[in-house]
C-alpha cells in the first residue's frame, strides 16, 4: 500500500491507475532486511508494455520551488541513501528491472515554464512525472548537502537525461 496522504506519490499513483499500467505499490512500513540491516523501500514496482520493469522511487517536488523569493525550477535532489538503496534493489531483482527516481513536480506558474506539456490532473492540480534511470542519475549527481546527506544533478544536464514518464513507457 502506498502513502496516498502523500498528494505527489497519490497523483502518481492516479496517474498510473487512469492510464491503466499494472503497477504494486510498495508498503515503506514493511522493510526489506539485505545483510542484516534494513534497506529503505522503493514507492511502486510498474510494468509498463515497454521494458523493462522499472522499481519506482517517487520524489515529490513543487514546480517552481518558492526560496526566499527566488524561483527555483528543475528541484531534483535526493537522499545519497537513496542511490544506494535503489541500486541495491536493481541488483537483487535482477535483469529485467531497472530502478529509476520519479520527480512528481506539482506545477504552478507559467505554462510555459512547465517542464512538459504531457501534464495530469489530480484533485485539480497539474502534475509533471519526469522520470531518470538510476544510472544516468548516479552519473551525473553531485553533493548537494553535506549535512542533509544529499545530491543532485545540475539543471542543465538532469533536462538532458530526464523526460516524461509517459514517453519511457510508451504512453504518449
Amino acid at each position: 500500500m502506498t502513502r496516498r496522504h502523500i498528494h505527489y506519490e497519490a497523483a502518481f499513483e492516479d496517474f498510473l491507475r487512469s492510464r491503466g499500467v499494472p503497477y504494486i505499490g510498495v508498503n515503506e512500513a514493511q522493510r526489506a532486511i539485505f545483510a542484516g540491516t534494513k534497506v529503505k523501500s522503493f514507492d511502486f514496482l510498474v510494468y509498463p508494455a515497454v521494458r523493462p520493469n522499472w522499481l519506482v522511487d517517487v520524489k515529490g517536488r513543487l514546480f517552481p520551488y518558492d526560496h526566499g523569493g527566488t524561483r527555483r525550477y528543475w528541484e531534483n535532489w535526493v537522499g545519497a541513501e537513496d542511490l544506494e538503496t535503489m541500486r541495491a534493489w536493481e541488483e537483487a531483482l535482477g535483469e529485467g528491472f531497472r530502478a529509476m527516481f520519479v520527480f512528481s513536480y506539482a506545477l504552478s506558474g507559467p505554462e510555459r515554464r512547465w517542464p512538459t506539456d504531457l501534464v495530469h490532473a489530480y484533485l485539480d492540480q497539474p502534475y509533471a512525472f519526469m522520470g531518470v534511470a538510476l544510472t544516468d542519475y548516479r552519473a551525473a549527481c553531485r553533493r548537494r548537502s553535506g549535512r542533509w546527506d544529499t545530491v543532485n544533478v545540475p539543471v542543465r544536464h538532469f533536462r538532458q537525461i530526464s523526460k516524461p514518464v509517459q514517453l519511457w513507457w510508451g504512453l504518449a
